[in-house]
């Protein structure tokens, strides 16, 4: 009677094995330039690295290269960092950062996605938001980070929206976008 039950069930088979654990994506190509914001929301929500930077110009498919201008404070605090800031630079603080975050809390990212933050200028868009921003630690209160953004953006040769300029602005002595940079690089 044993041998029926233990032929009749498959406990003895071997199963497929699981694929391993993948980083989240909500990533969706910028062909509107509301997307390119709400990527970079995601991308942040997601702890993504490879999705923030599709955000950014790449001179493979523009010929704007990546600019990024630092909070006044910020460029005075991490003085060395800022020549050079280029697309690597942007992905190697932002993975930092998420290295940093336990993977069951959340990075959160507030920007505006209201149309009259958008303007034309010359062939390309001005975007431009407060933000906030919270990191959290493990143990404590998360690190808030607060700003102005200006990013300037262009469709690139596949007609997809990307930044090719960021100025970031501090409001008052909080610490912005720019210090998490600093401190992450």
């Amino acid at each position: 009677m044993l041998l029926a039950v233990l032929v009749g069930c498959d406990i003895f088979t071997t199963r497929d094995p699981e694929t391993p654990d993948q980083s989240r994506s909500s990533y969706v190509d910028a062909f509107e330039r509301e997307t390119v914001i709400q990527n970079l929301i995601n991308a942040f929500a997601d702890k993504n690295a490879d999705d923030y930077l599709k955000s950014f110009s790449k001179l493979e498919f523009t010929n704007r290269p990546f600019q990024f201008v630092p909070s006044s404070t910020a460029l005075a605090r991490y003085l060395t960092i800022w020549n050079g800031w280029d697309i690597s630079s942007e992905f190697q603080s932002f993975n930092n950062m998420i290295n940093l975050v336990p993977d069951e809390l959340p990075v959160v990212l507030d920007l505006s996605k209201e149309p009259n933050s958008f303007s034309i200028l010359g062939d390309s868009l001005r975007y431009t938001s407060e933000y906030f921003i919270s990191v959290p630690q493990g143990s404590g209160d998360p690190l808030i980070f607060e700003g102005n953004v200006e990013f300037s953006m262009i469709l690139d040769s596949r007609s997809i929206w990307v930044i090719y300029f960021w100025k970031d602005n501090a409001i008052g002595d909080k610490p912005s976008w720019s210090d998490l940079k600093g401190s992450l690089y």
